[in-house]
């Protein structure tokens, strides 16, 4: 078995992708409010700034800031993934098993332009994956937020960006 080793620093800045184990279902859009409760519920037990974040159906990208003394981003996505399946479990299917994949992706950001390109690719992803023709359309996205507060218009698009972002 591969030992894998996290980069983890003390207020870090991370980018994580969370794929759910069927990459056919639809469960993370079509049961957002389940998925709200766990992130409220998983930010309450390990408080953070989500920085920016997109919910697509079988997947979510999220950047998150750490506070300067904490380094338990592994606790906090254990506790989003667990919440989401306890509360599904309950709530909507007894049967289905194993809804995550066992792990995710992270990335820790390096510097402003590094960070700069995960939160355009963030907001692009809807886009990226034909979701819908312009990213303003897509609702679970942070998009809204940049634009609010005059960071990004409501006609940005982005750029398609080289790389791997855990998809």
């Amino acid at each position: 078995m591969v030992n894998y080793r996290r980069v983890i620093i003390t207020g870090g800045c991370y980018f994580f992708t969370l794929t759910l184990k069927n990459r056919r279902l639809k469960l993370l859009t079509e049961q957002i409010d389940l998925l709200r409760d766990s992130f409220h519920y998983a930010l309450s037990r390990y408080p953070c700034h989500i920085q920016a974040i997109s919910v697509m159906p079988d997947h979510i990208h999220l950047l998150v800031q750490l506070p300067n003394d904490t380094t338990y981003f592994p606790k906090l996505i254990q506790s989003i993934k667990s919440r989401f399946s306890l509360l599904f479990h309950q709530r909507i299917d007894k049967h289905l098993r194993f809804i995550w994949q066992s792990r995710y992706w992270e990335h820790c950001i390096r510097n402003e332009q590094d960070w700069l390109m995960h939160v355009n690719y963030i907001h692009r992803n809807p886009y990226k994956h034909h979701l819908v023709k312009c990213v303003k359309d897509w609702p679970y996205s942070s998009f809204h937020q940049y634009v609010q507060r005059g960071i990004l218009t409501d006609s940005w698009q982005g750029e398609e960006l080289d790389g791997y972002f855990g998809e």
